[in-house]
């Protein structure tokens, strides 16, 4: 089975900063599942490194101000396409990101704040009927299996 999984958590260099966000729980996925990378900021054309952005109401702002939301929107939709041309039911995602968090999110205020919400592409992930999980609910996610 195949599972939509963000790029950062598997070790690729694709967070805002360069860098990445390793997690080998989720590398341990590979040992039963077949793992599709995605970084839907880097699909919407946004570079890497790049400026953090928030979500802020129904747009997404970059810290420098700019409104990102075509590219993040671009990017989900992407993501979406390849779930499913890979037959993708369910996606691991990075908490947090607002393009991939599942649960929670930065409030748009660039100060750490957190709040309840989903990043762009979890959420037309879910609407589109792929079950979307964080990297914090691997064992929430195997109990499927």
């Amino acid at each position: 089975m195949k599972i939509l999984v963000s790029a950062c958590l598997l070790g690729h260099n694709c967070k805002y900063n360069g860098s990445n966000n390793k997690n080998d729980l989720v590398l341990e996925l590979a040992k039963k599942f077949i793992l599709i990378p995605v970084c839907p900021e880097q699909f919407g054309g946004l570079e890497t490194p790049r400026i953090p952005s928030e979500i802020l109401g129904d747009a997404v702002i970059n810290e420098a101000e700019t409104d990102v939301t075509y590219e993040f929107n671009k990017g989900a939709l992407k993501t979406l396409e390849i779930a499913k041309k890979e037959g993708c039911k369910y996606a691991i995602l990075k908490e947090k990101s607002p393009s991939c968090g599942v649960n929670l999110i930065y409030d748009g205020s660039f100060t750490g704040k957190l709040i309840k919400g989903m990043g762009v592409s979890a959420k037309i992930l879910r609407e589109n009927g792929v079950k979307v999980y964080s990297e914090n609910e691997i064992s929430e996610f195997l109990k499927n299996f």
